[in-house]
């Protein structure tokens, strides 16, 4: 059934409540809980803290189904509440909705003995047995989800060294990529970020023998959040303590910056693009060292945006959006035309200013905090790829926003505000920074055409879909500044702008 698990001593209710914390943070849609015991084990107690912690509602009401046999629940999974005790039969468990409950959710079934075979072989047994005055918890599963629930006590125990071992940990959001977040939360203090981001093996090697990310300088562990973070904070920008780390497991405890939203109920407001924009500014100012201290001993070494990364990185419009759009992949002539292309683009970047890039400068890793003042407005996050590269790469990432539609004017004001701040140090070139905002947005623009197909293709993401309207309107005001003729010629004949299906 499932290789040896877990045993834990649970000194009381609220290290009951804990490890029903832990467990709702390992769920995925299709598991199973099963929850075994005699009366009084803490079942129900468990169960209550699962549902609690997914519905992010540490008060919610949660009545026993005993008489009922199944109470659901709306929360970041949708959860049906298994009482099995009064099942006269398991073929009853077609009458409640079981296998309904699995498919885009989460079943907690108490007294699964009652179920027969009906549970699924990827079923999580939980046994709580009495012991002295508190309770143990035996945990069988299969390996993958066995993992998971190892990774979820494994944050626990990296809270408990930081102080923080009693948190209530609550879901926050996963990004694009295989990092995870949660707001953990003690009474009397101001909540914490607890960043999850196990390093990640690399993928198959994909041209001179390296995998994508190594290509595209994708970080490939918590190291560099943690060093550039530093540089930011050491530097006067708002970027999140750091309490506490451990870099070898991907674990960080950071501080949490606040729950302002950049835009206003998803839209875009002048006023905080013209303050991020200026705050670029301020940015591109600093001489980076690209050698940022990380902990003791262990430095970060920022890499550079080359052409190597860039070229990769437009190529994903290729591999995904291209076949796509015409139902069929690029040719070796096309890609080929591609390149060419795009080789010839790059080499006008030969005398761009460079400075720190942090790649994803725009609504979604923007903070923004109108009760303070300066710089400290605006809360910084998601530098964690950050290179040394174009500096008008970031301008263009923020007045084209990927997540909401940014009109020319909106953008225009935008690139206005970052140029009048930066023309006010002396020393800016306006025409070359828009021959390089102009490249550096193409290039963009043409990643994340590619990356939100990949995200529905093979991560199963459809809700990035949505934003491909607004991508490719941001490609084509790209590809009108005479620098882009190369690409803006070559799209015309692949098809991606101009004409053919996407047009």
């Amino acid at each position: 059934m499932a290789e040896p698990g877990l045993t834990l001593f649970l000194a009381d209710e609220a290290a009951t409540e804990r490890l029903g914390d832990d467990l709702a943070a390992a769920l995925k849609p299709g598991d199973v809980v099963a929850l075994h015991g005699d009366l009084g084990a803490g079942k129900t107690t468990l169960a209550r803290a699962i549902l609690r912690s997914l519905a992010a509602d540490p008060g919610l009401e949660v009545p026993s189904p005993t008489f009922t046999l199944v109470q659901a629940y709306e929360a970041r999974l949708p959860v049906a509440h298994f009482d099995l005790y009064r099942l006269a039969a398991p073929d009853e468990l077609d009458e409640l909705g079981f296998d309904e409950a699995l498919a885009g959710g989460v079943a907690l079934v108490e007294w699964p003995e009652r179920a027969g075979d009906r549970l699924p072989e990827t079923a999580i047994h939980v046994r709580l047995t009495e012991d002295g005055a508190g309770r143990r918890a035996a945990i069988e599963a299969p390996g993958p989800a066995l993992a998971r629930l190892r990774r979820s006590l494994a944050i626990r125990d990296f809270l408990g060294r930081a102080g923080w071992g009693n948190a209530r940990r609550e879901f926050l959001l996963g990004d694009a990529s295989t990092r995870a977040y949660e707001t953990v939360s003690v009474a009397d203090q101001p909540p914490r970020i607890l960043m999850n981001a196990p390093r990640q093996p690399d993928g198959p090697p994909i041209r001179d023998g390296k995998p994508y990310s190594r290509i595209a300088k994708l970080a490939e562990s918590v190291t560099p959040f943690v060093a550039v973070g530093r540089a930011l904070k050491g530097a006067g920008f708002a970027a999140p303590d750091i309490y506490a780390a451990d870099l070898d497991a991907g674990l960080l405890l950071i501080e949490h910056l606040g729950t302002g939203n950049f835009l206003d109920d998803g839209a875009p407001v002048a006023e905080r693009y013209r303050a991020a924009a200026e705050l670029l500014a301020d940015l591109h100012a600093v001489r980076w060292d690209p050698e940022m201290p990380a902990a003791p001993g262990v430095v970060h070494r920022v890499p550079p945006y080359d052409r190597e990364a860039m070229g990769m990185e437009t190529e994903l419009l290729l591999d995904w959006y291209v076949p796509r759009e015409r139902g069929r992949p690029a040719n070796e002539a096309e890609r080929a035309l591609f390149r060419d292309a795009w080789g010839a683009v790059f080499d006008a970047l030969a005398d761009a200013e460079t400075s720190l890039v942090l790649r994803d400068y725009h609504s979604p890793n923007l903070i923004w905090r109108p009760q303070r003042a300066g710089r400290d407005r605006l809360g910084v996050i998601d530098f964690q790829d950050a290179l040394i590269g174009p500096a008008a790469y970031d301008v263009a990432s923020l007045a084209m926003d990927a997540r909401v539609t940014i009109p020319p004017a909106r953008e225009a004001d935008t690139v206005a505000a970052y140029c009048a701040a930066r023309q006010a140090r002396g020393s800016f070139d306006p025409a070359r920074f828009a021959r390089d905002y102009a490249i550096m947005a193409a290039q963009r623009n043409s990643k994340i055409l590619g990356i939100f197909v990949r995200l529905n293709d093979r991560d199963g993401k459809p809700h990035y879909l949505k934003h491909l309207p607004r991508i490719r309107d941001y490609l084509s005001r790209a590809l009108a500044h005479p620098a882009l003729a190369p690409v803006r010629e070559a799209y015309r004949k692949l098809g991606i702008v101009g004409s053919g299906p996407s047009a």
